[in-house]
């Protein structure tokens, strides 16, 4: 076979090379080692372009190299909030469609939670599920705060 047409070989992204996204997978993998502990830590990976003058594509995978989903967008390592909301959202989708489960579970109503960004640029795993006296949606956890404990963050009204 002609190596022209080979795919491009995915490569494990070293630590120090795409240093905020690197702080915001320590985060993720907080929440993934309290939620999925059997799960070993998410990784970065990344594919080269099968284009020569265009940047490689990172993406979030699992430890054994799997991902699903879209690369990062390289324009969200310009801030860390950016950088957050970007990784959880691909590292999200990895372990939900590798895995075939809602990831993370709001230890409340047991239905995922997405990450959601407030006025503030903080990024928290919000959850749909309604809640008595107190409004329809709220707010579990911090992204990277979560714990075993099922303890909720209040919002405000």
């Amino acid at each position: 076979m002609c190596a022209l047409f080979d795919p491009p070989e995915p490569r494990r992204v070293s630590p120090g090379e795409y240093p905020v996204w690197d702080q915001a997978l320590a985060l993720l993998n907080r929440d993934l080692a309290v939620t999925l502990p059997q799960l070993e830590p998410l990784q970065l990976l990344a594919l080269p372009s099968y284009e020569a003058d265009e940047p490689e594509n990172v993406y979030v995978a699992m430890a054994n190299g799997e991902w699903h989903g879209n690369h990062l967008d390289p324009t969200s390592q310009d801030s860390v909030a950016s950088a957050l909301a970007s990784v959880a959202d691909a590292a999200q989708e990895t372990v939900v469609e590798l895995l075939w489960q809602a990831w993370p579970l709001c230890p409340e109503h047991g239905l995922g939670m997405h990450p959601r960004e407030d006025t503030e640029e903080r990024l928290s795993w919000w959850c749909a599920g309604e809640r008595l006296r107190r409004g329809p949606a709220h707010i579990h956890a911090a992204v990277g705060a979560l714990d075993a404990s099922g303890a909720s963050i209040r919002t405000r009204p």
